[in-house]
């Protein structure tokens, strides 16, 4: 009997079935402040005043100074009111033809670190942006600063300087920076060519954090999201864990911890700091979870797809030890208020109660070509989807 017919000889019908393929279903990690309904606390909450206190206060530190606020504020002003006027008014200026100037980044919105006083411009071209026309364009910023400026008596920490990179270009003192994000219309996108233009991934990149900062301002201008950032951000450059976080992933998880309640209040800073612990050590952040999808993003994109497997698993596992360490009272070194980092890789004591570090799960596989991609279920999700950007500015 031929396979695939039925007896009597009759093929089946439809013929020979295709081979099954696996779908994708993400799934949502445990989180116990949308299922407190379901799980009533038994005893009494904890005095968390100084934790809230130490959040404050870090939170204070890592803030820039009047000094250090007044100076970018200056600088982003001159830069915006140069670049405005060539939409408006180019003048004799026909190298290139400006459609926008929008501010991005975390000067923007206000989440912004003492130290790091850089400020993020993106810049929309009419037309496509070469690499002449990014250099003519900062030769034209720098002459007409200088001549708006020729009043002004400048010391020397106030001299500007301009220099040149792949996204656009800078403009500097000894106080501040502006960086100028060139980029083009979306539908220049696909005319740009390697050898003559700018990187076209970067162009995307840069509309892309236009899009995150507009985004930003209408959902999370609330003062405790911006506080969470800050700390958030300062906790990636202290564990290296952490570092593969994007600015955007910051803001996003930083909204989560927040306004995703029940109460669809926000949380106060210290409950929503244990709760972005409590999401990465249950694995928001792991392959088969649903993690946040990027709302400025079609094609239900998810934000931690755009890190490694063995990243995913590091964030986690350090996540489940620092939770450990909160749990026992360890925050302040968690902060970097008192200790190190050592934390998430030599045993520590706190009051009795010994806190191991985790170890990784994650193992890359042997038997693969140098040069192969990793395959992993959730791939299937992102088959012919572009991963949507991270913030430019950061």
């Amino acid at each position: 009997m031929v396979r695939g017919a039925l007896r009597g000889g009759r093929p089946m019908r439809g013929g020979i079935r295709p081979p099954f393929k696996k779908t994708f279903v993400p799934r949502h990690p445990f989180d116990l402040t949308l299922a407190e309904v379901v799980f009533p606390k038994v005893s009494p909450a904890v005095d968390d005043s100084a934790l809230t206190a130490a959040l404050l206060k870090r939170n204070q530190d890592l803030s820039p100074t009047p000094a250090e606020q007044t100076a970018i504020g200056n600088l982003v002003t001159k830069v915006q009111a140069v670049l405005d006027n060539l939409v408006v008014a180019p003048g004799d200026f026909n190298t290139c033809q400006l459609e926008e100037v929008r501010q991005v980044g975390s000067f923007k919105k206000g989440t912004i670190l003492t130290g790091n006083n850089v400020a993020d411009v993106v810049v929309i071209l009419k037309t496509l942006p070469t690499k002449e026309a990014c250099e003519a364009l900062a030769k034209k910023v720098e002459t007409d600063l200088k001549n708006s400026m020729k009043t002004e008596v400048l010391t020397k920490g106030e001299q500007h300087t301009i220099q040149i990179h792949d996204r656009g270009f800078d403009v500097a003192n000894l106080q501040a920076k502006v960086r100028i994000l060139i980029s083009t219309l979306p539908q220049n996108i696909r005319k740009l060519e390697p050898e003559i233009h700018l990187d076209h991934k970067l162009m995307q990149s840069h509309l892309a954090a236009i899009r995150h900062t507009r985004w930003f301002e209408e959902n999370a201008h609330h003062s405790s999201i911006k506080v969470l950032i800050r700390i958030l951000k300062d906790l990636t450059k202290r564990f290296e864990a952490f570092s593969p976080l994007s600015a955007w992933m910051l803001d996003l998880i930083a909204h989560l911890a927040i306004m995703n309640n029940p109460s669809r209040q926000a949380l106060p800073i210290n409950l929503a700091f244990r709760r972005v612990f409590q999401l990465l050590s249950a694995g928001l952040f792991l392959p088969g979870s649903a993690g946040i999808t990027d709302p400025t993003e079609p094609g239900h994109i998810r934000v931690h797809t755009a890190m490694t497997l063995e990243q995913q698993d590091v964030c986690c596992y350090t996540a489940q030890t620092l939770l450990r360490v909160l749990a026992h009272g360890g925050y302040k070194h968690i902060l970097g208020l008192e200790g190190n980092t050592s934390i998430v890789r030599e045993m520590s004591v706190w009051n009795g109660v010994v806190v191991s570090p985790l170890k990784p799960v994650y193992e890359k596989p042997t038997d693969k070509k140098e040069g192969d991609l990793e395959e992993d279920i959730e791939m299937i999700e992102n088959e012919n989807e572009d991963v949507g950007s991270d913030d430019a500015a950061e």
